[in-house]
């Protein structure tokens, strides 16, 4: 049983691959996400002043 396990721990290990996150593909998630992390604060402003704009107007 135990050579049976180390085969086969052997070949997942060879599956496996080693993928490692390089600086330049984290440069390019920043410069992706950048934008969306500038917008996001006047995005929820103006979904506040909607929903409260809706609000009134539907008390009204």
């Amino acid at each position: 049983m135990n050579e049976w396990w180390q085969s086969k721990k052997k070949k997942t290990e060879k599956k496996k691959k080693h993928n490692k996150y390089s600086l330049f593909e984290l440069f390019q998630d920043v410069l992706c996400w950048l934008p969306e992390l500038i917008l996001l604060p006047f995005r929820l402003i103006f979904w506040l002043f909607r929903g409260v704009g809706r609000l009134i107007a539907d008390l009204s």
